[in-house]
């Protein structure tokens, strides 16, 4: 089966929210998944899940529909390989902050690697 990359620059809650929708997803039907996070769209990955906060989150909880939360745990459960961008990260000015556990400092080299000849989504 194909990998896939999900690749966030984006830091607002639906981009990372289906961000997660989509790894989650893709990993569930067995697909081999990285998601790469860089620019604003590190915030996702970034120790605490600020994102989680948003009250977006309460909009979707009560409708319903799995939040960043619920999505961020099974994406780890599922084995989804995160990454945080090197160069993403000291554009934000955000080189030395903490991740979430499990995720990975890297560059775009390495991305592309771990995704190889599959697919890449861009949000």
């Amino acid at each position: 089966m194909t990998s896939l990359g999900v690749l966030l620059v984006s830091g607002g809650h639906e981009r990372a929210h289906y961000a997660l929708v989509m790894a989650t997803g893709a990993a569930a039907l067995g697909r081999e998944v990285t998601l790469f996070a860089t620019n604003a769209g590190i915030g996702l990955l970034l120790e605490g899940q600020a994102l989680a906060e948003d009250p977006r989150e309460a909009l979707l909880t009560a409708r319903g529909v799995a939040g960043i939360g619920v999505l961020w745990a099974a994406a780890r459960e599922l084995g989804i390989r995160c990454i945080a961008c090197e160069a993403g990260l000291a554009a934000e000015g955000l080189r030395d902050a903490a991740l979430s556990p499990g995720v990975e400092r890297a560059g775009v080299a390495t991305f592309f690697e771990a995704v190889s000849n599959g697919q890449i989504v861009t949000l």
